[in-house]
């Protein structure tokens, strides 16, 4: 009886550990994802010829964003079958299309608008995340909730690029920051929770779970990021 229940507690200071691990790997790419994001950025931003390239035409510019949504779509679905090199290169080249497709915002936002939002968003990325990892209390209802909100903010940022409303467009921002703060406390709880079931190995599949999360936790914190931009630019996007 003595002896399972020392196994019992090495076992789960091995999950502990294990968890710890794959946490550390998650923050660790999703900050190498931003990094390449915000590099791509500024390399666009500066370069004229790539700027046309991308903003001169309608075309190419949502030929770009069609590529992002069906790259970052096959990544989460398909990664479990790909090779850890091959969907971390995925990864890599979808942080980097962001970064092209968002460029824009450098030249349309004041330096530090752009700088003060990423310390505010960054703030609150970690505090909400920090939130969602030591919280004991399930967060999967609450999860849902921010769900279908999250469809209600896509429906109505639809509807407001056929109405131009600035009040509308100040409300979506409001709200999508509440929505896209509190799935980072949802998705790090879920992060967790899953990587306790991983077991005690650093496999393969096991770093293919924390890319993933990198992935989640990379979305939520742009789309905060985002949110947070508008907010804090004056609307200045309309």
């Amino acid at each position: 009886m003595e002896n399972e229940e020392i196994y019992d507690v090495y076992a789960q200071e091995q999950s502990e550990l294990m968890v710890g691990k794959l946490m550390r790997k998650t923050y660790l790419w999703m900050t190498f994802g931003l990094v390449i994001t915000a590099l791509t950025a500024l390399y666009v931003a500066g370069n004229k010829s790539m700027l046309m390239a991308i903003f001169s035409s309608s075309t190419t510019y949502f030929i770009l964003i069609i590529a992002e949504l069906l790259l970052v779509g096959f990544l989460a679905a398909r990664i479990h079958k790909l090779s850890l090199p091959v969907a971390t290169l995925m990864f890599v080249a979808y942080s980097a299309l962001n970064g092209a497709t968002l460029s824009i915002l450098l030249l349309h936002y004041a330096p530090e608008v752009i700088a003060t939002t990423f310390f505010i968003t960054a703030g609150t990325f970690g505090a909400m995340s920090l939130v969602g990892f030591v919280v004991k209390r399930d967060l999967s209802a609450g999860g849902k909730f921010l769900m279908v909100c999250l469809f209600g903010l896509i429906i109505a940022t639809v509807v407001n690029m056929f109405m131009h409303s600035s009040g509308l467009s100040m409300v979506i921002s409001y709200v999508g920051v509440v929505v896209f703060a509190g799935l980072t406390a949802y998705d790090t709880q879920k992060l967790r929770l899953m990587f306790e079931e991983a077991g005690s190995e650093m496999t393969e599949d096991n770093q293919k779970l924390a890319l993933l999360g990198s992935l989640t936790l990379y979305l939520d914190f742009i789309n905060l990021f985002l949110f947070l931009l508008r907010i804090f630019g004056g609307g200045n996007d309309d």
